[in-house]
């Protein structure tokens, strides 16, 4: 934990400096990279236990081991949808307009490649 004094200017002053009206007071302050260092190591202790296979879970019926995966597939799929970040209306169609655009410019290109490998090969073969 960090320490910081938090000087402010008040009327009534609890511990006053010499100066007037100065009010010291300590406020703690929670270290972001102990608690990062935490986050990390409780991320690699459930990765160990994931690892190890000793998570307490027992494995279901060789038969039914097919629908549990698909089951975690579907809730894993839905907590990752309920993250997505959802554009506006106007991004949308801005998007839209992109993907338009690049398809007229590269269905161009494919003509134009096809139409100058055709006229070749013709050229080439003599037909």
């Amino acid at each position: 934990m960090a320490k910081i004094t938090k000087i402010s200017a008040s009327e009534k002053p609890r511990e006053t400096d010499e100066s007037e009206g100065l009010v010291r007071e300590t406020v703690k302050v929670k270290d972001r990279k102990t608690e990062r260092q935490k986050q990390k190591e409780r991320r690699q202790k459930e990765k160990a236990v994931n690892a190890s296979g000793k998570s307490g879970e027992k494995k279901p019926f060789i038969l039914f081991r097919p629908f549990v995966a698909f089951g975690r597939y579907l809730r894993d799929s839905w907590r990752e949808l309920r993250q997505v970040r959802w554009p506006n209306r106007k991004a949308t169609w801005k998007m839209l307009l992109a993907v338009l655009v690049y398809t007229v410019i590269f269905m161009t290109l494919i003509l134009l490649l096809d139409t100058f490998f055709t006229w070749l090969s013709g050229t080439i073969l003599g037909t």
